[in-house]
């Protein structure tokens, strides 16, 4: 795989969520190609295993967000291989879409549980952790991936829209617990991976159906939304991670920074 001549990430060890496929994929890819060792946590064990296989050093485990003793079992797992651990991307997150009277109570506590208490839990094991080790010279970082539905409604994807504005209030909320602490927490707020595998094999479908629509109006709704004219891809929420996770931003901390093409603007 790529390795980057100038890689900010170096030598520093990453726990990922959500990394098996998609999105989680790609920033595993990246994490690895600036140089850190990159731990993959996944509820598909076998196609988290696949992808740390393509990294240059990584381990993969079994992970369920909604369970903390399973997001103590991923810290464990990289402090056993790797000696500790220096920044955390909270990346699992699901998306159930659906008018609020054929929104079920599971559903909602579903996308919920996975979303929001999924990032809870991650972040309480990791610092957890970070605490143990004391003080690091790169600083601890932990990274969530949120979404421009965490600043702004989204018809008929209520749970998806709610579970993502508490994540943004819980990032601020850790952030000013741990700032004394050399402990950042920060949000990535993507725009629409319009061109993403779940967007063309899930939402497009499920949107349509929700909207009385078509696949292809659909897609056309969205990309008249941006203003660049095109989706998110997943580079666009790379690039973002890497700055959040290093020393270049030494001094942010309780940000949600929009990477929607214009779409979102307001903070």
């Amino acid at each position: 795989m790529q390795v980057r001549e100038f890689q900010r990430l170096k030598d520093q060890v990453v726990v990922i969520t959500g990394a098996a496929q998609g999105l989680g994929e790609a920033l595993a890819l990246r994490l690895s190609e600036e140089g850190a060792k990159v731990v993959v946590g996944d509820m598909n064990y076998e196609a988290a295993q696949a992808v740390a296989a393509q990294l240059n050093d990584a381990i993969a485990v079994k992970l369920n967000v909604c369970d903390y003793d399973s997001c103590e079992a991923i810290i464990a797992a990289a402090v056993e291989k790797y000696g500790r651990v220096d920044k955390v991307v909270a990346n699992a997150g699901i998306v159930r879409s659906n008018a609020i009277e054929d929104m079920t109570y599971k559903e909602f506590s579903f996308v919920v549980d996975v979303n929001l208490n999924g990032y809870f839990n991650t972040a309480k094991a990791a610092v957890k952790q970070f605490r143990s080790q004391g003080a690091s010279e790169t600083g601890y970082s932990i990274v969530q991936i949120n979404s421009k539905s965490g600043k702004k409604g989204s018809a008929k994807n209520c749970a998806y829209a709610a579970s993502k504005f508490g994540g943004i209030g819980l990032t601020e909320s850790l952030a000013l617990e741990l700032a004394q602490e050399g402990i950042r927490v920060n949000s990535i707020c993507p725009g629409n991976l319009l061109d993403s595998p779940l967007w063309v094999n899930s939402l497009y479908e499920q949107y349509a159906r929700n909207q009385g629509t078509t696949k292809e109006k659909i897609r056309e709704k969205y990309i008249n939304q941006v203003p660049m004219r095109r989706g998110c891809q997943y580079d666009d929420i790379a690039n973002v991670m890497v700055f959040l996770l290093s020393n270049e931003s030494s001094y942010m901390t309780g940000q949600a920074i929009n990477v929607t093409g214009g779409q979102q603007m307001q903070p």
